[in-house]
């Protein structure tokens, strides 16, 4: 294990690089928990569909669907290679996130780099997002409208990358992105779908700053989505 690997494992509390096998466990689609969330508007979502990468950007930077962009300094758009086979997506923009315009930035973007090198990928190599694109006041989690107005960027950011695997960090992305009010537990070590790609959940790298006793069960979910991913690309 070479000395940078080890750094990354032990931000995630991990001293030993581990093998497991891990099971067998077919997708699921969460039809049977879908909550009642504000869908986008069928135009808006139309027109999104139609963008490239800089109409994208800019439609995002314009945006005034919902009360967030009057409230937020810049919007954040997202960043990191357009052709990821890795896309991870949290749920909204923080102080230090809205200031540069960047996701995951500060203490947690630090975090979330060290779990993604723990398990050999780069930041720059992967795309990260957002469910909404202007951070919420006092870092509040997204309103299911607010969540709404959003998706259709979101959605077409997916479309443009075509990843392999999404990786939701926290429960607010996650039942956001796959339209469940299922508790974090519940989705966590399960294959999820969405457009045909694989989802896997894990924690928010901020919560686990603030409960560093739970970096385990990420390590997990990092070793279970890599498995997915070579199920899935195999």
């Amino acid at each position: 294990m070479d000395t940078q690997r080890a750094a990354c494992l032990h931000d995630l509390g991990i001293t030993v690089w581990e093998r497991r096998g891990l099971p067998q466990i077919p997708a699921v689609t969460d039809a049977d928990s879908v909550s009642d969330a504000p869908v986008a508007d069928d135009a808006r979502t139309a027109a999104a569909a139609q963008m490239d990468w800089p109409q994208l950007e800019a439609a995002v930077k314009a945006c005034t669907a919902c009360r967030l962009r009057a409230g937020c300094t810049q919007t954040v758009f997202g960043v990191g290679n357009h052709r990821a086979e890795w896309m991870v997506i949290g749920e909204g923009p923080g102080a230090e996130e809205d200031r540069q315009g960047e996701p995951f930035v500060g203490r947690a973007g630090q975090l979330l780099n060290s779990m993604l090198a723990a398990i050999g990928l780069k930041r720059e190599t992967v795309f990260i997002a957002n469910i909404v694109k202007c951070r919420p006041p006092d870092n509040r989690n997204p309103a299911p409208d607010e969540a709404a107005a959003c998706r259709p960027f979101l959605d077409r950011q997916i479309a443009l990358i075509q990843p392999k695997l999404i990786l939701a960090v926290g429960r607010v992305a996650a039942q956001n992105l796959l339209q469940t009010t299922a508790p974090l537990g519940q989705l966590r070590g399960r294959v999820h779908e969405l457009h045909g790609i694989p989802v896997v959940v894990t924690y928010h790298p901020a919560y686990l700053l603030r409960t560093p006793t739970d970096k385990r069960k990420a390590w997990a979910d990092l070793q279970f989505a890599v498995h997915t991913f070579g199920e899935r690309t195999a």
